[in-house]
């Protein structure tokens, strides 16, 4: 069985420091229990519910700190790319590009993040039926980037929330590419009507222990040491002193199936 690795960090830069502190604790954690630790963070928030809502510090600035947290731990950072002229600016900058979920239909902006040559993290749409994923994964396939994984982060259940399938994570191994489970987005409860997504943060636990005994290569959390006062997904993500936890019960998991 291959090294489980856990995508992990704020779902925004917010600042230079908050970063560089979250991903120094996740580190360590990591070096402890033997996962193989990605720094994430969005350099810019595209899909915002509000106009007003926080979308960033800024391209350049954003990405220099991603650059950086990643050089000073000496781990792998990703990003989310959004528009098919961003992946090859960003990936001067970062070593994985991520495709969210609601575009893993965009053409262009697949075959541009598989001509960069980076790892490609693809999300599978809330949309999309995890046969479905062949086709994006097609998609960068074509350009000669067989570097490629399946996220999974639940389908869509009426109009304000999310459903976890424990049946996906093994259809999207079909594929024959690493599959990641991730276990904050897909218990979202998004477009909520005051404009702020909502979010079941107790249940993180669940689906990461589920989606580890389903096969999942890897996992995507989103982190923070105060979620309530995060400039964005606050109400979906797992406060960085429960980590540990976790993580712990994560690699007892993975060790009980492999035996």
């Amino acid at each position: 069985m291959n090294k489980l690795f856990l995508i992990a960090g704020p779902c925004i830069i917010e600042n230079s420091t908050v970063p560089l502190t979250i991903g120094k604790e996740v580190k360590s954690l990591c070096d402890e229990f033997g996962i193989d630790f990605i720094f994430k963070a969005s350099y810019k928030k595209a899909n915002r519910t509000k106009l007003e809502s926080f979308k960033g510090i800024g391209f350049q600035e954003s990405l220099e700190i991603l650059q950086g947290v990643g050089r000073a731990l000496g781990v792998r950072t990703i990003t989310d790319v959004h528009e098919s002229y961003e992946p090859e600016l960003v990936a001067q900058y970062v070593d994985i590009l991520q495709i969210p979920a609601f575009l893993c239909r965009q053409t262009e902006l697949l075959l541009a993040a598989g001509n960069t040559g980076k790892t490609i993290n693809i999300k599978k749409g809330q949309f999309v039926s995890p046969e479905a994923m062949r086709y994006p994964l097609e998609k960068v396939q074509s350009t000669g980037n067989q570097n490629i994984w399946l996220c999974e982060r639940g389908f869509t259940f009426g109009y304000e929330n999310l459903v976890v399938d424990v049946t996906a994570i093994p259809k999207l191994k079909k594929h024959g590419v690493p599959v990641v489970m991730d276990c904050t987005h897909s218990l979202q409860q998004p477009n909520q009507k005051d404009g702020i997504s909502g979010g079941d943060p107790e249940m993180i636990g669940s689906v990461a222990l589920s989606a580890v005994a389903t096969g999942a290569d890897g996992l995507f959390i989103e982190t923070h040491p105060d979620p309530a006062s995060a400039l964005s997904d606050g109400k979906s993500m797992l406060p960085l002193h429960q980590l540990r936890q976790l993580l712990q019960k994560v690699v007892r998991v993975r060790k009980a199936i492999s035996e």
